[in-house]
């Protein structure tokens, strides 16, 4: 199995936080995340950032140079995908076993992606039927560590008449999650564009062919389809 022996040493959850934020800012700038992005990611002071960079430079899980920024080493990126992993895995077990709506599962997934037992883990992806997905549509790393990203097409790509199917979110907040359930507008949902105003591009959709509603261009460019 691909995470038996990703930890040769034990990496504290600060680091494996910090890591975690690498990693997904590392999809939008794969040469090299500024310390200044990853402070904003981590909500902390650039300083503190700088002394975090040089400790998992030694533990060799980084490379940073000055002025082109941090990249993971392969050994950083699999303690990464680990910690993806088992976040995305809880929040699966939260939503689907417990009872918890998808709105309220980050803040406990990202406590328990923590979790030091791989058998724990590897037992977890079983009971839960192998998913590829979690409950906001995010790619779950399979057991090797790969992961099929989104194409990152999003309702805001679509013209008027055209139909999709919603597929995940980009902003995971309480506050939109919430808003998108109070619309019905959630993964698996339908969507047919009836208009997008040229103003502020916003749409008027119907969704699961039910009636017109509108939505900002912020909720369409956060949420991501499949035609």
């Amino acid at each position: 199995m691909y995470f038996c022996n990703v930890k040769t040493d034990r990496n504290s959850f600060t680091e494996e936080n910090y890591l975690k934020a690498i990693h997904k800012l590392s999809r939008i700038n794969p040469k090299g995340v500024s310390t200044n992005a990853i402070a904003g990611a981590m909500e902390t002071k650039a300083s503190s950032v700088t002394d975090m960079v040089k400790k998992l430079a030694l533990k060799m899980l980084i490379n940073y140079k000055k002025y082109q920024g941090v990249t993971l080493t392969e050994k950083g990126r699999k303690a990464a995908v680990s910690v993806v992993r088992k976040h995305r895995l809880w929040e699966v077990f939260l939503v689907d076993n417990l009872g918890f709506k998808w709105d309220s599962v980050h803040e406990i997934a990202e406590q328990l992606e923590h979790v030091q037992s791989e058998e724990l883990v590897i037992r977890l992806d079983r009971y839960l039927g192998i998913p590829q997905y979690d409950p906001h549509g995010d790619p779950i790393p399979d057991s090797d560590g790969n992961i099929t990203h989104h194409k990152d097409t999003c309702l805001s790509d679509l013209k008027v008449n055209q139909v999709a199917v919603v597929v995940g979110v980009k902003d995971s907040s309480s506050s939109f999650l919430q808003h998108l359930e109070k619309m019905k507008l959630v993964l698996g949902a339908s969507v047919k564009v009836d208009e997008i105003v040229d103003f502020d591009k916003s749409m008027s959709i119907c969704i699961s062919d039910g009636l017109p509603v509108s939505i900002s261009e912020a909720v369409a460019k956060n949420l991501y389809i499949k035609r």
